[in-house]
């Protein structure tokens, strides 16, 4: 066998991922918040970027957003599949911004410590306090606490009586049924067959068998679904109301799409995010002899410049983004949900003339306020069908549609997945039985068993 060397001279194309590069895609991706967070971050370890200074003609011309993001915000109550355009608008009463609600932890702790307990059973109740779920249940096992806090089943138990009875009532609760137990405890109405039902049916509820109940206890499936009503009517997770203001997510929409004698215009909302422009004092040291200063500033006058122009290319791309999808869900816009169209990610590449990659990164995590409210822009990317007549129908318009007609119907007959396949049959759009299902569940609502009424 013979080994041979020799040297070949190759023409390819690669696309190297640069730093600058890779910096541009990032901040195609980014949010406002996220975005305005790496710009502080910028102006701290670069200081040849510093922030534009607002003229009065900006000024101005910002004062003319706000007006037009206050007009935004008021139709943002609407709901966006309402065809309405009278509808009045409630006034925000600013003093419910005022003070903020203890958590549920302070709530139970204050109540504690007005309750008169031994120092041994207030330190169980205070474990017990802190061991609970968000939505207030007990989670832990009885003995481990005991053997955690070196006391006996019987002492954790008394700790746990005394925490079960503060409010709100259902608190402490170590699973669903002691949870309702304890709610119709406080209402004195944990009797007949409400006491019945939660103590040993809870599964049959659930799963709407009021037949069956009102046979075994020889009550007709009135006095069932009375009975079950007034159960529903309990809270399931009775420390949700306690929930820290700290978790509440606040959106701030990315694009704002406003209408103004019938057309329809897009806004890149910059307002959060600061103007940049590079810092003149440094362009002296570029002409010092100091070659170390000026391979330094050299350095973060390309960093700067390229932060710059990415932040540029990012406010073109996401608004040509979401121009086109205004172009091509117009009728969205003007008539309700009913009329959003099934639009891909590739449509509005086509569109726009980037790749469809470009369009995923441009929409990720960002929010767009119209006059029907406030969208993800994930959303007008929808899936859907075309009927016999080449109209198109999204998934989120055949769902409204089976909202309708699942509002109307006669409860005490509720309507089959395969009847309102059926009707929208009827209607030009042909889909499954499966699908309608589908489609029920994703809009939480129940099967026809669980939502017929006596």
């Amino acid at each position: 066998m013979r080994m041979e060397f020799d040297l070949k001279l190759q023409q390819t194309q690669k696309l190297i991922m640069t730093p600058e590069l890779k910096q541009a895609i990032e901040i195609l991706q980014l949010n406002s918040l996220e975005l305005n967070t790496l710009i502080e971050q910028e102006l701290e370890t670069n200081p040849l970027l510093e922030k534009e200074e607002t003229s009065e003609d900006e000024s101005a011309y910002e004062y003319d957003l706000y007006e037009l993001s206050k007009y935004i915000r008021e139709t943002e109550e609407r709901m966006y599949y309402d065809d309405s355009d009278d509808e009045e608008i409630e006034e925000v009463n600013y003093e419910n911004f005022v003070s903020t609600k203890p958590s549920l932890t302070d709530h139970l702790l204050f109540q504690l410590h007005i309750t008169p307990v031994s120092p041994k059973i207030q330190k169980i109740c205070e474990y017990i306090i802190f061991s609970l779920s968000p939505s207030g249940y007990l989670r832990e096992n009885i003995k481990d606490i005991a053997e955690i806090l070196e006391c006996t089943e019987e002492e954790v138990l008394e700790g746990l009586s005394i925490v079960q009875s503060f409010d709100p009532p259902g608190i402490a609760a170590r699973n669903l049924q002691e949870c309702l137990k304890l709610q119709l405890l406080a209402q004195d109405s944990y009797k007949g067959i409400i006491k019945k039902l939660v103590d040993y049916h809870l599964e049959e509820i659930a799963e709407g068998k009021y037949s069956y109940l009102a046979k075994l206890y020889n009550i007709s499936p009135k006095e069932v679904q009375q009975a079950v009503d007034f159960i529903k009517k309990l809270n399931p997770k009775p420390g949700n109301s306690f929930s820290s203001i700290a978790d509440v997510r606040y959106i701030v929409p990315d694009v704002e799409v406003i209408k103004r004698e019938g057309e329809y215009f897009v806004i890149v909302n910059d307002s959060v995010t600061p103007k940049l422009k590079i810092n003149n004092y440094y362009h002296s040291i570029l002409n010092s002899h100091d070659e170390e200063a000026k391979k330094y500033i050299n350095s973060k006058l390309q960093s700067a410049m390229w932060l710059i122009k990415s932040l540029e290319s990012r406010k073109e791309t996401l608004y040509k983004v979401v121009k086109a999808i205004v172009e091509l869900q117009r009728d969205f816009l003007d008539k309700g949900i009913n009329y959003l169209k099934p639009m891909t990610q590739k449509e509005i590449a086509d569109i726009v003339g980037i790749h469809e990659s470009t369009v995923s990164r441009a929409i990720n995590g960002k929010y767009v306020a119209t006059p029907r409210g406030l969208f993800e822009i994930k959303f007008f990317f929808q899936s859907g069908i075309s009927n016999r007549n080449g109209n198109q129908f999204s998934a989120e318009t055949i769902k409204n549609l089976i909202k309708k007609l699942i509002e109307e119907e006669d409860s005490a007959n509720p309507l089959s997945d395969q009847k309102i396949a059926d009707i929208l049959k009827e209607k030009n759009i042909n889909i499954s039985r499966r699908t309608v299902a589908k489609y029920r569940e994703e809009c939480n609502i129940p099967s026809t068993i669980k939502r017929r009424r006596y």
